[in-house]
């Protein structure tokens, strides 16, 4: 492809930038060859020209496609360059939060100085056991390819993690030997993995200190070597350390501090026992105060100096050694306060003798105080012929005194180092190690001294072996692909490091110049320059003559000479070392002996066992002799560490630091350019470039590029040659790629173009579509919109000739109007002329008419005055006369009045006169009471006279009648006047009867409506105040019942949680246990075995099962069974229970039945009463009165009597419950806590009796007045039909036949009696109905009343006392619905068994009826009888037993448990040994042999477990015997004896019970065995599934052509390829899973074993899934989930299909549901955010946000996540309180459950077949 192809338009690229380093820009034209300059288009869309230079023709590099952007591997980007793989480190670091990146063999990894959840044992464990390109990039993945290589390869590994300060390589090392803590521990007891990760705590805090850079920078290089034995369980280690930075103990720049250790001390100084030390806080110590502040941001001294002891304690250092070692430390400190005095002349100077921290420093170091006074100032120089002593000056003290500080901790630290060595040792044979360097980075500052030098030394020599194991796997790789290469050219350093260790080098020049007397640094300087200055890697400042230039592989570094010379010498004086020597404490003075020659490297031996030593420096005895320089010991012990990674395996890790202010997630793009340039990343890069980079395997290749194959070649079979020619079509230069044997190997750029090609044909396929779907899209609508004109056109037609016609229509009504309207006018004005003239006439006329009236009125009126006027004056003289006459009667009768009332009065103010009154009064009540009585007695002496008439008349009518008839017929139709007379006076009597009827009737109705009025009045009061009742107790309840049900709901959720983690924690303990049976029976056969070199077998008839018998008598623990739980709490004694709520609540389940018995004989009684009143009001409607009260009688008293009845009962029954109570009460009084529980159970009953009683009292009242108001409406309707027929009817005048009148009666009648029925039948259905509905409405209620007053108590109790009451509540309940289940599936069992029993009858018949037929047949056939009696019926004989001698019980327990094989009990009864063994254990007990039975069952799960543990990977055996010892552990409990157990048995099962022995200890044992073996087939089960599972679920196409490989990098996932192994689909696991479930139903094993196996299974299967989905980025895609849906769904179809569906296991694969839907979501919108939220409930915060940082798309056309939707995601995600944990634990075991089973058969039915060869067995 040629360079205008590439450069094209729109074609991205990066351009230099000084603030970014490299900036993105687009070309916005292209580019053609000669050109002096590109036009781009920057992001901020601002303009530019980038010239380009002619003569080298240097084009910007290209930018790699948005699809590659984010990659795993650097390598996996197709254009490989300095801004590629910038660009790619910074969007994973900071939109996804990525801090590890590929880089071929390098792990890139970037400091994020922010604590991520990603070091978990969880994500250890996912990580254990897959390969490196399975997963994210981690530290892990590199420490698992190691420790894989070294199991794999037999050789030892090398993990060389290297920064610069404060990149996180501490961190870094600390977690891969975590790892291998981890995945490789210990197989004994010695815990040196533990010891490994203690040493960690020790070299942090006396190695690590506080720079500007880094709070915890290692200032020394250790290389730690773990050594593995042949299983590869960690052994041991060893420690090596590389120059110790010991100018950091007497000097410390601005804000930096000494080594932790100094500050960790001072923090705890004021404990008991360092009051000795003397010590202070930090900052009154010279050597801890130089840098400033001496405390760290987040970090405690003293805890972390805890720590340091609990470590120092862990490697087994002895407490008065660590006493001795912080004495040592403290003792540096006081060193450095010594106050040093000069004196006048200036050549001398000395210490004051009183001088406290000098005092203290020989104190704690237990040296003569006099000679270090002497010798601080002083020192001794040896001549030939004598010695001097001279003085020395102040700062030659100072110096003197900081180099034996500095020589005191650099012992001090090789010592530590020696002891931690020790500690970590082992004995053992190692057979290979692997090794963790964790050592400086390439440093440069503004001054660089002697240590700088030396760490850039060692990167060099690091660099060399780098590049050179790079290139040398990349030519592996070609010779392995066969494919022909060329050598790469690569940088080699060699030259550089020449100079720095070569004969005459750097080194050697300063080691010369050290032995010079009067050697100086600026001599040595000129030195180098006179001999060095031709090299091209060294160079001379021009500004100064004491620093020198060396050109290192990553960058130029200035070195100033000034103290090199003093820091390679070491230089301490003997006087001082020799009194340290002398010290009256063996370790100060073991510190400075030299008896610890340095042992000289082996360069022979095998390569893999590597000499390890501590490369501490040593010191001679004198300074006569020549002691090796610190440069000279530095570069042996990196020569010896390069023998040792020569002779590894390495894997490297390059740490980053992104910024220098130690932001979280913040990225500096000139700080990561400098050390990716410095740490090899872009010399990988560079050397990956150079050959081919872009690697595909053949499968993926033709998956990702089929696109662009043409239909003809895709229908062939050989992908390989498919992919030959396309790659020839499409790249026309065969150098760009090269089919290797597995893998096409691509240049750099090639996969971009390919990929540029793949996206052009989508383009064009997109392209196309589009086209065709507008086109469609057009014609539809063209279409629709001719459609649409023609109905205008049609519609507007029509309109027209509407309006035509219209307009015609109305114009010939206009003409018709017009005429009309003229017409009407004309006729108008006629008549109002006429009109006029009419109106003026009748004026006229009637104006004379009026004056002629008026003069006759007015003659009329005058005289009508006169007439008034006379008459007034003579009434007016008559009312004057009167009026005196009155006024003269007034003034008599006043007078008169006055003296009556005086007389009045006096008499008023007697007594008599009140009595009277009174008497009065009291007569006139009496008279109207005997006056309503009169009336009611004449009322009813009234009707019944009235009744009496009325049949009399109603007689002599029809005699009349009748008579009438008869004179008609005799004397032919004459009437008689004489009868009809007395007709007419019978018909007035009869109305004078109904009149006066009709009065007393309308009075007896008057006084009813009254009545009705006056309770209908009372009666909505009493809804009032029920009304306002109820509202008020709704209230309460409304709150009552919300707290109350939260809090019960709590609780119960509370309980639950806790009764899981319970049993967890027991089924923890129990696998525990049996791990360590297991660890002991090893031990115990390696101990025989190296006490007997031969083979020797254990006896068969050896017990072991003391371990197995060391349970208590009785354990309420036995997982899943409740009732064996209840029966052991009954074993245990009821004495120490506070109280037998279960005896209590079945009492009150027993009253609570009579009372709904009670109350249906109540409303039965109730309805007969009822229907008696109301025939008996029929039979005698003529005694209403007396009857009402007669049946008020006789209802009271038929109450009375059922009431007396009843309470007579319950009176009984609680009785009955009193004294059970108080029995038992006096029982526990010994119990605490029991008084409260008797008291609180009889306030309970009174309470409720209490109640009771009142609720009986409103019924009856009730009741009382509906019977009343019943008869009352009944009485009414009995007098209607009286009243109906007294009426007159308007056609009964008219004559009747007599005989139509009959037959139309009796059909009436008949009607009546049919409507009546009909009626009769319809209000006792209502009635019953209304009963029904009455009877639960007064049912609930009770309950709200009950829970009423429940809660009114409780709000008066205590919280505690609530909490308590609240829980004995729902115990209540739930006892009360689990007795009602109990009574309910007895019911059933009972129907089931009386069904079996009638179907072995009708078998049995059918039976007796075949043998009877074929009897016969043989009868018929033979002549002569021949009765055979070989039918033995033992059955009936047979009891169930099997007997056995001693000595075969070997013999029993190999044939039926050691050598039993499943498949021989093919078609027999499921579980057959298990009932064997019962029914042997069962004649051991009916012979009363308790040696027997217990000889029998040990030998029994000794037995079991030898099998378990021979055939430990074998499933069907697994589940065989967890069936059996589940079946005997059903036997056990059901032929116990125990009631609990025995409910289902029948009576011939009863028969079959343990009489002798209790045999509950061994219940649990067998309980404890049965978990065991369920653990043991959970795990046997998981490891068939566990390889298939990522395979099937992620990587597996169930929906072919879905999904499309991405590019990868040097890193290949290891399913990738096609052919493969490891590469399963969904049809396996579905068949695996079929294959457990047949075997396992086919064995017997309980259903509900079942389920909880499958549940197990697939959250296992959900739980690696999803932990592989969150830690592979190329599954997170929306293909993926479509794929993972479908497979779930196919999983849930199986499931269905199983009848598993009740298992929980899709609710266990809920996360992995919501997972696989959040791929699929739309992921743009805040909407969308908040869908997301709502959705994925069962996935945490983490898991989200990390699926939606993982989230990939495969084509250019999908669209990221961007870090703003994300961001979203966690803000509204923050209420979430779902803890830190990213994934699910997928070894997490849920606690199993073995509900009780019972068995239907019966002993004596079970067939032993001769397979089993147990003839020696004999039934008993």
């Amino acid at each position: 492809m040629s360079v205008g192809e590439l450069y094209s338009q729109c074609t991205r690229v990066w351009i230099p930038d000084p603030d970014e380093v490299w900036r993105s820009a687009e070309l916005t034209k292209d580019y053609k060859e000669g050109d002096r300059s590109l036009q781009l288009r920057l992001e901020d869309d601002t303009i530019r020209e980038y010239p380009i230079d002619v003569q080298s023709n240097q084009l910007p590099f290209l930018r790699n496609p948005d699809i590659l952007v984010g990659e795993n591997d650097l390598t996996a980007l197709s254009y490989l360059h300095e801004p590629a793989v910038l660009h790619n480190l910074k969007v994973r670091f900071l939109e996804s939060n990525h801090i590890y990146t590929y880089c071929g063999i390098v792990l890139v990894a970037i400091n994020p100085y922010e604590q991520l959840p990603i070091y978990g044992q969880d994500v250890i464990y996912a990580y254990s056991g897959q390969n490196m390109g399975d997963m994210d990039p981690h530290i892990f993945a590199v420490a698992e390819e190691a420790y894989k290589q070294m199991a794999r390869d037999e050789k030892n590994q090398s993990i060389i993690v290297s920064g610069e300060s404060g990149a996180g390589k501490t961190v870094s090392a600390k977690y891969a030997m975590r790892y291998f803590a981890t995945v490789g521990g210990s197989a004994s007891d010695t815990n040196i993995e533990e010891k490994v990760l203690a040493s960690s705590p020790i070299m942090e805090a006396i190695g690590n200190a506080k720079t500007t850079r880094n709070d915890n920078s290692s200032r020394f290089g250790k290389y730690i070597q773990i050594g593995f034995d042949r299983r590869y369980h960690i052994i041991g280690a060893n420690m090596r350390t590389y120059l110790l930075e010991k100018s950091r103990v007497v000097f410390q720049a601005d804000d930096e501090r000494n080594y932790h250790i100094f500050y960790q001390l001072c923090a705890a100084a004021s404990l008991p026992e360092f009051k000795e030390l003397a010590l202070t806080c930090a900052e009154d110590f010279f050597y801890t105060s130089q840098g400033g502040d001496t405390s760290i941001e987040g970090v405690d001294d003293a805890e972390d100096f805890e720590k340091t002891r609990q470590a120092f304690a862990l490697l087994g250092v002895r407490e008065s050694h660590q006493i001795s070692i912080f004495k040592i430390i403290a003792s540096i400190l006081h060193l450095g306060n010594v106050e040093i005095q000069a004196e006048r002349d200036g050549d001398s100077c000395s210490v004051s003798p009183q001088d406290e921290h000098l005092s203290n420093f020989c104190r704690l170091l237990g040296v003569e105080h006099s000679q270090m006074e002497h010798w601080l100032c002083r020192r001794k120089l040896v001549t030939a012929s004598e010695t001097y002593v001279k003085t020395m000056s102040l700062q030659q003290v100072v110096n003197a005194r900081n180099a034996l500080a500095k020589h005191i901790y650099a012992q001090l630290f090789g010592w530590i180092v020696e002891q931690v060595n020790k500690a970590l040792h082992t004995a053992l044979k190692q057979h290979s190690f692997i090794g963790v360097l964790d050592i400086y980075g390439f440093e440069t500052f503004e001054v660089n001294s002697f240590e700088q030098f030396c760490i850039n030394y060692a990167n060099e020599k690091l660099q060399q072996q780098f590049n050179s194991h790079v290139f040398k796997l990349e030519q592996e790789e070609y010779m392995k692909e066969q494919i022909p290469w060329t050598l790469i050219d690569f940088y080699d350093n060699q030259p550089c490091i020449d100079l720095i260790e070569a004969k005459l080098g750097i080194l050697d020049l300063l080691d010369e110049e050290c032995k010079v007397p009067k050697g100086t640094d600026q001599n040595w300087a000129q030195k180098l320059y006179d001999r060095h200055s031709g090299s091209q890697h060294f160079q001379k400042p021009r500004m100064s003559n004491t620093a020198f230039i060396v050109v290192h592989f990553a960058d130029k570094v200035e070195y100033l000479s000034d103290g090199f010379l003093e820091k390679n010498r070491d230089t301490v004086y003997e006087e001082q070392i020799n009194i340290l020597k002398a010290s009256k404490f063996p370790l100060v003075a073991d510190l400075f002996h030299d008896d610890k020659d340095p042992v000289p490297a082996s360069a022979k031996g095998s390569s893999s066992k590597i000499n390890v030593r501590s490369a501490r420096p040593q010191l001679k005895a004198s300074n006569k002799e020549h002691k090796k320089t610190v440069g000279h010991q530095f570069r042996t012990s990196l020569h010896l560490l390069m023998e040792t990674l020569n002779a590894t395996t390495p894997h490297y890790v390059r740490c980053i630091k992104p910024n220098d202010e130690k932001l979280p997630f913040h990225f500096d793009p000139k700080r990561a350019v400098q050390q990716l340039r410095a740490c090899g990343v872009l010399e990988t890069i560079r050397i990956s470039a150079a050959g081919y980079p872009s690697r595909w395997a053949y499968h993926d290749f033709f998956n990702r590029y089929r696109v662009l194959i043409k239909k003809r070649e895709l229908a062939s079979a050989d992908k390989k040659a498919v992919c030959r020619s396309v790659l020839e079509s499409l790249i026309k230069d065969p150098d760009k790629f090269q089919f290797g044997r597995t893998k096409i190997f691509f240049r750099a750029g090639q996969v971009a173009y390919l990929e540029k090609l793949r996206a052009d044909k989508f383009r064009a396929a997109t392209i196309m579509i589009q086209k065709t779907v507008r086109g469609w899209l057009q014609r539809v609508k063209y279409r629709r919109l001719k459609g649409a004109a023609l109905t205008l056109q049609r519609y507007c037609r029509g309109h027209l000739a509407r309006r035509l016609a219209e307009h015609l229509r109305r114009t010939q009504a206009a003409v018709v109007l017009q005429k009309q309207c003229r017409m009407q006018r004309a006729r108008r004005a006629y008549r109002r002329l006429r009109g006029a003239a009419i109106v003026i006439q009748a004026f006229v006329r009637g104006m004379f008419v009026r004056r002629t009236y008026h003069q006759v009125l007015r003659e009329h009126k005058a005289t009508i005055l006169q007439k008034h006027t006379r008459g007034w004056m003579a009434r007016r003289h008559f009312q004057r006369l009167r009026g005196a006459a009155i006024v003269i009667q007034c003034a008599f009768r006043r007078l008169k009045a006055k003296q009556e009332l005086k007389a009045l009065k006096i008499e008023a103010r007697s007594a008599e006169h009140l009595k009277r009154l009174n008497v009065g009064m009291e007569n006139k009540v009496v008279q109207l009471q005997r006056r309503i009585d009169d009336q009611n007695k004449e009322f009813k002496t009234l009707s019944e006279q009235l009744s009496t008439v009325t049949s009399t008349h109603a007689m002599e009518v029809e005699k009349l009648k009748k008579e009438l008839a008869h004179y008609q017929q005799s004397r032919g139709g004459d009437s008689s006047p004489r009868l009809q007379e007395e007709v007419e006076s019978l018909r007035t009597e009869l109305q004078k009867a109904n009149s006066e009827r009709k009065i007393l009737e309308d009075t007896h109705t008057r006084e009813k409506d009254e009545l009705r009025k006056r309770v209908a009045d009372l009666e909505q009061e009493n809804a009032l105040l029920k009304d306002e009742k109820e509202q008020l107790n709704r209230q309460i309840l409304c709150q009552s019942q919300d707290e109350f049900a939260q809090n019960s709901v709590k609780e119960n959720l509370l309980m639950k949680k806790e009764l899981e983690e319970e049993r967890s924690r027991y089924q923890n303990l129990v696998k525990e246990y049996s791990r360590l049976e297991q660890r002991y029976d090893n031990l115990r056969d390696e101990m025989t075995i190296l006490k007997t070199p031969g083979h020797r077998r254990n006896p068969s008839n050896q017990s072991s099962l003391e371990s197995d018998s060391n349970y208590p008598s009785i354990s309420t623990s036995e997982v899943g069974d409740t009732e064996d739980a209840l029966q052991q709490v009954e074993e245990i004694g009821l004495e120490k229970a506070a109280m037998d709520m279960t005896v209590f609540l079945k009492l009150q389940k027993r009253v609570r039945e009579l009372e709904q018995e009670r109350r249906k004989l109540q409303g039965q009684l109730e309805k007969r009463e009822q229907q008696d009143s109301k025939t008996a009001q029929v039979e005698q409607p003529k005694n209403d009165v007396d009857l009402d009260q007669d049946a008020d009688l006789a209802y009271n008293t038929l109450k009375r009597q059922e009431l007396e009845s009843e309470n007579k009962k319950l009176k009984n029954d609680l009785n009955e419950l009193r004294k059970a109570v108080a029995d038992q009460a006096t029982q526990n009084n010994s119990a605490p806590g029991s008084p409260d529980g008797y008291s609180l159970l009889l306030n309970q009953l009174k309470l409720a009796h209490e109640e009771l009683e009142v609720r009986k009292e409103e019924v009856l009242i009730l009741r009382t007045q509906i019977v009343s108001a019943d008869q009352r409406r009944l009485a009414g309707k009995s007098t209607e039909p009286n009243i109906n027929a007294r009426t007159s009817w308007p056609n009964s005048e008219k004559h009747v036949d007599q005989e139509d009148a009959i037959e139309a009666y009796h059909g009436v009648c008949q009607t009546n009696r049919l409507l009546e029925a009909q009626l009769q039948a319809q209000s006792r259905t209502h009635e019953e109905e209304a009963e029904a509905l009455r009877a639960q409405v007064e049912a609930l209620q009770e309950e709200l009343d009950r829970q009423q007053q429940t809660f009114s108590q409780t709000l008066l109790l205590s919280p505690e006392a609530q909490v308590e009451f609240a829980v004995q509540q729902e115990m209540s309940r739930l006892t009360n619905e689990n007795l009602d289940l109990k009574e309910l599936v007895e019911k059933l069992e009972k129907n089931e068994k009386k069904l079996k029993k009638q179907l072995k009858i009708h078998m049995k018949k059918v039976q007796d009826l075949e043998a009877i037929q074929t009897l016969a047949q043989s009868e018929k056939r033979r002549h002569e009888l021949n009765r055979q009696v070989t039918v033995q019926r033992k059955e009936k004989d047979f009891q169930g037993m099997l007997e056995y001698h001693k000595e075969d019980e070997a013999l029993l327990i190999r044939n039926l448990v050691t050598e039993l094989k499943p498949q021989a009990l093919v078609g027999t009864v499921p579980c057959l040994p298990a009932y064997i063994l019962y029914m042997c254990i069962r004649h051991a007990d009916h012979v009363n042999d308790d040696l027997k039975v217990h000889s029998l069952l040990t030998s029994t799960i000794n037995g079991i477990k030898k099998v378990l543990k021979k055939h430990n990977d074998d499933f069907e055996m697994t589940s065989f015997w967890l069936s059996n010892t589940c079946r005997l552990l059903h036997c056990l409990k059901q032929y116990s004896g125990d009631e609990g157990f025995m409910t289902q048995n029948s009576a011939k099962q009863n028969e079959h019970c343990l009489k002798n022995f209790d045999l509950t200890e061994y219940r649990q044992v067998l309980s404890d065995l049965s978990i065991q073996i369920y653990q043991q087939l959970i795990k046997i089960a998981e490891g068939v599934l566990q390889p298939m599972i990522v395979s099937a679920m992620l990587e597996n196409e169930s929906i072919q052509g879905l999904s499309g490989m991405k590019p990868t990098g040097y890193r290949k996932r290891s399913s990738s390829m096609v052919d493969g192994d490891n590469s399963y689909c969904l049809e396996a696991i579905i068949r695996q899973m079929n294959s457990f479930h047949t075997t396992m139903c086919d064995q017997g094993l309980d259903p509900e074993i079942v389920l909880q196996v499958f549940k197990q299974l697939f959250y296992m299967i959900t739980a690696v899934t999803l932990n592989n989905l969150l830690l592979r980025k190329d599954v997170c895609s929306w293909s993926t989930g479509m794929q993972l849906r479908y497979n779930i769904s196919q999983l849930e179809e199986w499931l269905r299909g199983r009848n598993l569906h009740q298992s929980g296991a899709v609710r266990t694969m809920e996360p992995l549901i919501q997972a696989a839907q959040l791929l699929q979501l739309k992921k743009k919108t805040p909407e969308d955010a908040e869908a997301i939220c709502s959705l994925c409930t069962a996935l945490s915060t983490q898991q989200i946000v990390k699926i939606l940082n993982l989230y990939t798309p495969l084509n250019e056309f999908e669209e990221r996540v961007t870090v703003g939707f994300i961001r979203t995601i966690q803000a509204q995600l923050q209420e979430r309180n779902d803890g830190q944990q990213l994934l699910l634990d997928y070894k997490h075991t849920f606690p199993v459950l073995f509900p009780f089973n019972p068995s239907s058969l019966t002993m004596d039915s079970i067939h032993i077949p001769a397979c089993l060869n147990l003839e020696f067995l004999s039934e008993v």
